[in-house]
């Protein structure tokens, strides 16, 4: 087993490239590859690496176990600092996340157990949820700029976000098959100086785009092209804005957890999640509710991976000296005295805070009964319109099952003409049981269950669940033990034969399921994604080739016939301007700023967005408007 490398600060890996002569810069892409098979770890904790018979570079993490500065990546040739080598080792390391390099785990000034963010500054978790509130997107460091409330930003933060998007739009433009080394390390600097200035939300915008990038040039397993498109957006997005000088409060708050008091809460269990972060943190997070309806969240994730995610379910709750566990949390309750609450509805734990185990509250009664009163198309509905995003918030529903297509598992809400819906694991590691749940789930047709999960608002009709209980009122459900007080966590309990009907128990009968259309995958809108995601894949070159000849014509055609002018007349402006490259009389490049294409792909990608949601909300409410724009063309 090869060692793991520390992380590396991303100042200090941009500064490690800038210092490369052009020569060396061209072989670093070929140094990095596989340099750190071959990594020791010493008793001290630094790692080294060999190249070759002379070089030997150690890599000496800091009291936070990461690379901060310079002077803890050294090289014994004589080129060093400003050799390959070292660059080679910089480069082949993980990226470190602000909160770890900020030295503090939360911003609660009394909060002595709260962890960093299980994706860092900005990281999405590798198909797991992120530990903030369920009122915000799993990145809480993701909010879409808004008009309204707009803020003048200051020379420096102006200079810093101009200076992001320019290495963003080089990056966009270069695409995976030239995003090497030296365009992540131009974006990494970039995305520092925007951290200096004050851009936090820029930063991690940047720091996606690089993961991502890096992902995709490694062919890492969990790495999708749709990813990185939508990190791209989201990156240029934010420049974009921040650049014009006036941007929505979001993009220039801090990345780090504001606490306020909460006074004094009483809140009651819903269910609990495993959390497993691609940069090595891992924990649980549990989802509490207060009487009146309000959502909060407990967590525990710290570095430790997969392991600790499994553990972390029946690790002590840190909070107030409560004697629970998480498992005990999420089926019980808690009465908090001296609360301290993050806007996004984590409850912090500081040295004021007092906390005294109370019953449970079943999903049958106050408040959880709330959560499964609303029809979910509603509930999505409100999601899909909230402008910040709200893609952790969990919603409830009874179903019952229908059938299995693909990897997905057909469910039915019980309301009249609800639509099928489509249930995936909310994390596919095969050491989580998700996908072991839903498979004894989907081998019994007809049995009614509740759920809560969230709603996954980049696919059709699809929820991931969380937690299942029986459905009230039905015969043909669940059983489970007393003492999992009517509800069973996806993620940490297993579902065995004993919980489910016994056999020769007649089953409801249900009509035949078949998946139906997907409003995302058959309507003609793939046209635009296609060319984007060649775009992220292929550069701007691969962009150019779609404008040349009758392809622009053919291609989307289809789109203006289904009514999506727009669309086709923004996808046909990215492949001209793509294809845009006048030279003048002497040969030369006339306009190689990347800055106009940039521009018009974030045109398309921003409508594509939105179209693409607009879809996703009609999927959950069929109707003769959503059938056209799914129909094939």
């Amino acid at each position: 087993m090869s060692t793991e490398l520390p992380p590396v600060a991303p100042e200090v890996l941009a500064g490690a490239v800038e210092n490369l002569t052009a020569r060396l810069r061209k072989k670093l892409d070929a140094a990095i590859a596989g340099c750190a098979d071959g990594a020791t770890r010493g008793p001290d904790g630094s790692v080294t690496l060999r190249f070759g018979e002379d070089a030997v570079v150690t890599l000496t993490p800091g009291p936070g176990g990461a690379v901060t500065t310079a002077e803890q990546a050294t090289c014994t040739c004589l080129l060093a600092p400003r050799c390959l080598h070292r660059a080679a080792a910089l480069g082949a390391a993980p990226l470190a996340d602000a909160d770890a390099l900020a030295g503090a785990p939360a911003p609660d000034p009394e909060d002595t157990a709260a962890a960093p963010d299980a994706a860092g500054a900005g990281e999405r978790p590798e198909a797991g949820p992120a530990q903030a509130g369920p009122a915000q997107a799993p990145d809480h460091d993701r909010a879409e700029p808004g008009p309204q409330d707009a803020l003048a930003l200051t020379p420096a933060q102006r200079t810093a976000a101009t200076a992001l998007w320019h290495a963003a739009a080089e990056a966009l433009a270069a695409g995976v098959v030239a995003g090497g080394a030296v365009v992540q390390a131009e974006l990494l600097r970039a995305a520092h100086t925007a951290r200096l200035a004050g851009l936090p939300r820029a930063e991690a915008a940047a720091l996606r785009v690089v993961r991502g990038l890096r992902a995709a040039r490694e062919q890492r397993t969990a790495h999708r092209l749709g990813d990185l498109t939508g990190a791209f957006r989201e990156l240029l997005h934010a420049a974009g804005v921040l650049a014009s000088g006036a941007a929505d409060p979001a993009l220039t708050a801090a990345a780090r957890r504001t606490y306020t008091p909460g006074g004094s809460l009483q809140v009651h269990g819903l269910c609990r999640e495993p959390v497993l972060s691609a940069t090595g943190y891992g924990g649980v997070v549990t989802h509490v509710l207060a009487p009146d309806g309000s959502r909060y969240t407990v967590s525990d994730v710290r570095p430790g991976g997969l392991a600790r995610a499994r553990g972390a379910g029946r690790a002590p709750v840190a909070l107030g000296g409560a004697t629970l566990d998480h498992g005990g949390l999420s089926r019980g309750g808690l009465r908090i005295v001296g609360a301290t609450v993050s806007p996004e509805g984590r409850l912090g734990a500081g040295r004021g805070v007092r906390a005294t185990p109370l019953p449970g509250a079943p999903w049958t009664g106050e408040p959880a009964a709330r959560l499964f009163a609303r029809p979910a198309a509603e509930a999505v509905a409100e999601l899909l319109a909230d402008p910040e995003g709200s893609e952790s918030a969990l919603i409830g529903l009874d179903v019952a099952v229908a059938g299995v297509a693909g990897e997905h598992l057909l469910v039915r809400e019980l309301r009249p003409d609800a639509p099928l819906l489509r249930l995936l694991p909310a994390h596919p590691h095969p050491e989580l049981p998700h996908t072991e749940n839903l498979r004894r789930i989907a081998s019994h047709p007809g049995l009614r269950l509740r759920v809560l999960g969230r709603p996954d608002l980049d696919r059709a009709a699809t929820l991931r669940p969380l937690a299942v209980g029986p459905a009230p009122g039905e015969t043909y459900t669940l059983r489970l033990p007393e003492e999992w007080a009517g509800r069973a966590d996806l993620g940490y309990d297993r579902l065995q034969g004993e919980n489910f009907p016994p056999p020769g128990t007649p089953a409801p009968e249900a009509a035949p399921a078949a998946a139906g259309p997907d409003p995302l995958a058959d309507s003609p809108l793939w046209r635009v994604r296609r060319l984007l995601e060649s775009g992220v894949a292929g550069g701007r070159r691969a962009v150019a080739e779609s404008a040349r000849g009758t392809a622009p014509r053919t291609a989307y055609g289809p789109l203006r016939r289904a009514g999506l002018g727009a669309a086709a007349d923004l996808a046909t402006a990215l492949a001209a301007e793509a294809d845009r490259r006048p030279r003048d009389v002497f040969g030369r490049l006339a306009d190689p700023s990347p800055d106009g294409y940039a521009w018009a792909w974030l045109a398309a990608a921003t409508h594509l967005a939105a179209a693409e949601r607009c879809l996703v909300a009609a999927s959950w409410t069929p109707s003769p408007e959503a059938a056209a724009l799914a129909a094939p063309v």
